[in-house]
């Protein structure tokens, strides 16, 4: 049976400057088929939309967070089963290498309708995040010098709140 391609991501006019299209920042396929691309509108914030491969189609983009700040690095999207995590960073001139003001932990599970997310202010980001239990759990974390940061986020629960333990 031949499969055709996947067509293209749909070019996404910013709101905020028309004539400039936008490309996924990051993009990451599930074993179905189904693909999901994020990318940052600039002064708007962190996006999302998703591909299906039964209709052919990309999603109508969503917002995930609003923001206004400064999107930092790239954002890494990992798919576990058919659940996808997402770890983007915001802050003040963090384009130009300053610290992230706001850490973004995102998830989505089974139809990829509904994102959970959770901001950590003030704080260097999340750097990898482990997915267990078939999907149904995630550990976003961070290790430095001085603190080791977790954050657990569950299909029944949500997020949790940030722990944070320090070295003596």
């Amino acid at each position: 049976m031949a499969t055709s391609p996947t067509p293209a991501a749909p070019e996404i006019s910013v709101t905020a400057s028309p004539s400039r299209s936008w490309e996924f920042e990051a993009t990451v396929e599930l074993g179905d088929g189904r693909r999901v691309g994020m990318g940052y509108w600039p002064s708007q914030g962190l996006f999302e939309q998703h591909y299906d491969p039964k209709t052919g189609e990309w999603t109508e983009p969503r917002f995930i967070y609003r923001t206004r700040t400064d999107a930092c690095q790239s954002i890494k999207l990992q798919v576990s089963g058919d659940t996808v995590t997402a770890i983007a960073d915001f802050g003040r001139y963090c384009s130009d290498g300053e610290p992230p003001t706001e850490s973004i932990a995102a998830v989505a599970a089974g139809d990829l309708r509904s994102w959970d997310h959770h901001v950590t202010k003030n704080f260097d980001g999340w750097s990898r995040v482990a997915v267990a239990d078939g999907g149904r759990k995630a550990t976003f974390s961070r290790r430095a010098t001085v603190v080791r940061a977790s954050l657990v986020w569950t299909r029944s629960g949500g997020f949790g709140d940030p722990v944070f333990v320090y070295s003596q």
